[in-house]
């Protein structure tokens, strides 16, 4: 994957109508916008393009409408908090590529901005329609992704406009892909990894890939357990999946013929069963793994293992991290993903962090800004960290 892509700084777009796909999926309740994280992150390639006297179309999805027009998953919404931000109306499409759109994208003037409608109220969106894509196309004379959220899907707004205009990257994508790009190509080393979360098979692909580029590869969540079991532990009711113990066995092997350090938990955090609710008060002890109790269920990194990740974190120069260390919305067994934060925030490395939880955890301590990248895009950050070719990002032109 070529990570040196052509931004908008690389073009004129000067009295061009560009058609800017953002990432507007903020979280709603009754109607109001209860995080305008995303509006805020978009706004520096929207301002761009308004002070270089673009005729500004932004577009994005909102939830999973399913092809069918929801009221409740209208962007209105976004394009009044965007007016607010702005300091500027941004004129809101009733449609997505119908009447409402083509004439409004018709009579924008140099600096006007305008919203289309939902994506995802289009049944051809998710489908990569070449129909949809090209009648997107025909409302403007660039296209410009900004959404990293939705870099790995193949979808007419996020992909498909891009065979039919020259496609750019805005400020979002391009920081994402130069700091992940580099960390993955051409790393400073040591490089660490550490990942974490509850399911092996959600990351095998990522294992496999970063164990060819990292020096130091760290284990934990729920995924670890799998590992240890592979080990020959016995992990009581932890999770385990019963299918990938010969891949984590292969794992640790070609860890060490690459001279990989692999580290996994040396003590485990237990309870008798799982919080319900999640936030619920729980009673847990900590024991070393070669001796998790039959009959309960590890929940998070012990002490001395959060010591041991820190201290690896310490040495290195590159950092990059993805998933929790435990069931992190439960206050109780939420120490193991807060040390791995405090760490990386204390660090000197580039610290990178695919999103999710990984992010949730630092934003919520307070460590956001102390981290080098947080990644904008959960399921994107994990395909990049696959070595997989993203839809949104490869469609873009090569510098």
């Amino acid at each position: 994957m070529n990570y040196n892509k052509k931004s908008i700084e690389d073009i004129d777009v000067h009295g061009k109508r560009v058609l800017c796909r953002c990432d507007f999926n903020v979280p709603t309740k009754a109607g109001v916008i209860t995080s305008d994280k995303r509006i805020v992150a978009a706004l520096p390639t929207i301002q761009y393009l308004v002070n270089h006297g673009a005729r500004v179309i932004l577009c994005s999805h909102m939830g999973k409408p399913k092809g069918e027009v929801k009221p409740e998953l209208s962007l209105k919404i976004v394009a009044d908090r965007l007016s607010e931000l702005l300091g500027q109306p941004v004129r809101m499409a009733k449609d997505v590529v119908g009447e409402s759109a083509q004439s409004l994208a018709a009579s924008l003037k140099d600096g006007e901005v305008m919203l289309l409608e939902n994506t995802r109220f289009e049944k051809g969106e998710t489908k990569n329609d070449p129909e949809l894509s090209k009648k997107l196309a025909s409302l403007a004379d660039i296209f410009v992704n900004d959404a990293f959220g939705t870099a790995h899907r193949a979808h007419s707004s996020t992909a498909g406009v891009a065979d039919y205009l020259p496609a750019v990257c805005g400020f979002l994508i391009q920081k994402e892909i130069s700091v992940m790009g580099k960390a993955l190509a051409d790393p400073e080393r040591p490089f660490v990894a550490i990942l974490g979360g509850a399911k092996v098979s959600d990351k095998l692909n990522v294992i496999n890939n970063l164990l060819d580029k990292v020096d130091t590869l760290i284990i934990g969540g729920g995924m670890a357990y799998t590992f240890l079991a592979a080990k020959g532990y016995g992990i009581g009711k932890s999770l385990f999946d019963a299918e990938k113990v010969d891949y984590c066995k292969d794992m640790m092997k070609k860890a060490e013929e690459k001279g990989v350090k692999l580290l996994l938990p040396v003590d485990t955090v237990v309870a008798a069963s799982f919080p319900d609710p999640i936030d619920a008060p729980i009673d847990v002890k900590t024991v070393d793994v070669d001796a998790i109790p039959a009959d309960m269920e590890g929940m998070d990194i012990g002490e001395k293992t959060r010591a041991l990740f820190a201290d690896a974190v310490k040495s290195a120069k590159t950092v990059v991290w993805n998933g929790p260390m435990g069931v992190f919305e439960n206050p109780t067994l939420a120490k193991g993903t807060i040390a791995v934060a405090q760490a990386l925030a204390d660090s000197n490395a580039i610290t990178i962090v695919g999103g999710g939880d990984s992010a949730a955890a630092c934003e919520q301590l307070g460590f956001a800004d102390k981290i080098t990248h947080i990644s904008t895009g959960g399921g994107a950050s994990l395909e990049f960290l696959e070595g997989l070719e993203l839809p949104g990002i490869a469609c873009l032109q090569d510098k």
